[in-house]
């Protein structure tokens, strides 16, 4: 009997080791699948539009990219939106409107927002559905195109 419980022992060590061994190279793959190449490089003026972005809490009202608040808009592509645009931001951000805060931002500051805004809006379309879901869980997206003449999606 000790020599059944003993090759027992070992096939559950074998099964085990295979396991682990699997596990390890299914995140090598994962992980080391080139998306940080992805991320958009964001200015001086943009970083500091993020930083007060951040400060102000403003996810707790809005969205980019359909995440964050529901009380304010989604601002994802609010710089290139022929009815809004910068001057419209810059509107907003001072008087307030509806429910949102007066604030007292400084044009620089305001520039600074917009730059963030702006570097978001180049980076694509929300909601974007040119996504494409790929089987290791990441998504790809249609990023916008430089080229005057490429049609946005229906929104």
């Amino acid at each position: 009997m000790k020599i059944k419980k003993y090759e027992n022992k070992h096939h559950n060590r074998v099964i085990i080791s295979v396991l682990v061994f699997t596990f390890v190279i299914y995140n090598y793959f994962v992980y080391s699948s080139g998306t940080e190449t992805l991320a958009p490089k964001l200015s001086i003026e943009a970083i500091d539009g993020q930083v007060l972005w951040q400060e102000n809490n403003c996810w707790t009202c809005h969205q980019l990219y359909g995440l964050g608040g529901y009380l304010g808009p989604d601002l994802t592509n609010i710089t290139s939106n022929p009815q809004k645009g910068e001057n419209y931001i810059k509107g907003f951000i001072n008087s307030g409107v509806k429910s949102m805060p007066k604030y007292n931002f400084t044009d620089e500051e305001k520039n600074q927002i917009i730059a963030f805004l702006r570097a978001v809006d180049q980076t694509g379309y929300f909601p974007n559905y040119k996504a494409n879901l790929q089987p290791n869980g990441w998504v790809e997206i249609d990023y916008k195109s430089t080229d005057s003449t490429a049609q946005q999606p229906n929104k």
